[in-house]
């Protein structure tokens, strides 16, 4: 039975994070170790409900997957010369306080311990980004390609602690390559009820139960038969539907980092400086992708959202304990190193954007000639449409009939690039939060901006971008809320209700067929 405290206590705390701005996943932390001093007991339930939630996770970044992106070096040349340069700087630390008394480790531990710290937390990172609205931003898809190739690292790391290989029966996992259109047919016969999310909840479930069964971490095997099915209108409609499931089981999972409990005080207090020490990924991820051709916006946030540790750590030192190379308190220590790095992470990704405009000019120095001679041409635009959705599009059709040229589509997507290119439409890829896209336009000859984003934080942040560089022309926003539409409305902003005024105009076709 799950105990009410532990229900009310998530709650109560996740209620004060979000009134004080912070990610309500920093609230589940703080109740976790305050259900750790009330002497609650974790249930067997409550680590059945992370299993699912993580295995969930995975599974729906899968879904959104283009494995083109692990294989840029971006990606894996940047998650690799991290690890390295993070593992190397890890393992001087720990050598530096066992040489000074401060702590009692072999070499062994060092360096399993500082391999363990050079994950960022592929939980966090997701629910950071979710709540933002960012996950389809080309930083998001950056950092969550990072993530991915550092969680096949660990599963690496994992199968050679455990002593063991995958079995034989392995290799009959690659019949599951040519079954992407089955799986499809399938998804589409359930149709988009309750069966529709049965199915994918076997979908994540069941492929972990099988690449459990062959030796592989099933994680991974959640990820690789989403991957499967990605780029599908099916997929994302997935993806969608398995979205509260998930994020209610990992509530779970932030529970459990409070409640393993505090290890020894002189470990604690290593733990809390290691975790004040998860502040200088950052300074060693923006260097590395600026050094890839990655622009400075892109690189900034990136860098900032992967400046926490990884749930993964905590899998590898268990492995590490039971294979006898740790002492088995220090899981509870980077447990404690994981929190201390969601609180501070937390608020300085609440700030991202305003530290980039501020530094923006000191940071695009970084960036390589190759980047700078890149920008998109903007010349000569009167009429602006952000985001190149099916709304987004079908605005910027009507647009371009009167306006042509004049007229430019901007997503964030660089997949949607080249088939809007095709379709005869002028879109160029760009962040529309982004300062310097902005300062590469013309504002004063823009007549009209329209957000058709879909994402309230974001309208608001270019909304308020626009009015801090002195934009005097009309800007039009799309919402879901009436709520949202009054905030924008409040500050200069056009809101087009999309649910009422998509009864209105369905009501003017009907009127059209009746007198046709």
């Amino acid at each position: 039975m799950f105990d009410p405290l532990i229900i009310l206590l998530a709650l109560g705390c996740g209620i004060v994070a979000r009134a004080l701005g912070l990610p309500a996943l920093v609230g589940y932390l703080a109740a976790g170790f305050a259900l750790h001093e009330l002497a609650v007991v974790s249930s067997g339930l409550l680590e059945t409900l992370s299993e699912v939630g993580i295995t969930l996770l995975l599974f729906t970044i899968g879904l959104k997957l283009d494995l083109r992106d692990l294989l840029k070096v971006e990606v894996w040349g940047t998650t690799a010369l991290h690890m390295l340069g993070t593992q190397a700087f890890f393992m001087l630390l720990l050598a530096a306080s066992v040489s000074i008394g401060w702590l009692s480790l072999d070499w062994l531990a060092i360096a399993v311990i500082a391999f363990a710290l050079t994950f960022s937390s592929t939980v966090f990172v997701i629910q950071i980004l979710q709540e933002r609205g960012e996950l389809a931003s080309r930083h998001a898809k950056l950092a969550v390609g990072i993530l991915i190739v550092q969680d096949i690292a660990a599963v690496v790391f994992l199968v050679f602690a455990a002593g063991k290989v995958p079995s034989l029966e392995a290799l009959w996992l690659l019949l599951l390559l040519p079954l992407r259109p089955v799986l499809i047919k399938l998804l589409g016969y359930c149709g988009y009820g309750e069966l529709f999310t049965l199915a994918g909840l076997t979908l994540a479930l069941g492929g972990a139960a099988l690449f459990e069964s062959v030796g592989i971490k099933g994680d991974l095997g959640a990820l690789i038969i989403a991957a499967s099915i990605s780029g599908h209108q099916k997929s994302k409609e997935l993806s969608r539907s398995l979205m509260q499931f998930k994020d209610l089981f990992l509530v779970s999972f932030f529970l459990l980092i409070g409640l393993s409990g505090w290890p020894e005080l002189e470990v604690v207090l290593f733990a809390v400086v290691i975790g004040a020490l998860s502040l200088l990924k950052p300074v060693l991820y923006y260097p590395l992708l600026t050094r890839f051709n990655t622009p400075a916006r892109v690189s900034f946030l990136s860098a900032i959202a992967l400046s926490n540790y990884s749930e993964f750590g905590l899998i590898v030192l268990a492995m590490a304990a039971v294979a006898g190379w740790i002492d088995p308190q220090w899981i509870g220590a980077l447990s404690l190193a994981i929190a201390v790095s969601f609180f501070l992470s937390s608020p300085l990704n609440a700030r991202v954007h305003r530290w980039y405009r501020g530094w923006q000019p000191w940071l695009r120095k970084f960036e390589t000639k190759t980047v700078r001679g890149a920008r998109p041409d903007t010349s000569g635009v009167e009429l602006i449409v952000l985001g190149m959705g099916n709304i987004g599009t079908g605005a910027y059709t009507d647009l371009a009939r009167e306006y042509g040229e004049s007229v430019l589509g901007v997503d964030d997507n660089d997949n949607k690039l080249q088939a809007h290119t095709d379709a005869g439409r002028r879109v160029v890829a760009a962040d529309a939060t982004d300062p310097d896209f902005w300062s590469r336009i013309n504002l004063g000859q823009v007549k009209l901006v329209m957000l058709a984003l879909t994402n309230h934080q974001e309208n608001m942040a270019v909304t308020q971008l626009l009015r801090e560089r002195k934009y005097s022309g009309l800007i039009s926003a799309v919402v879901r809320y009436p709520e949202e539409a009054e905030e924008l409305e409040s500050i200069g902003t056009s809101a087009f209700y999309l649910f009422a005024q998509a009864g209105s105009g369905f009501a003017a076709h009907a009127r059209a067929q009746l007198e046709s």
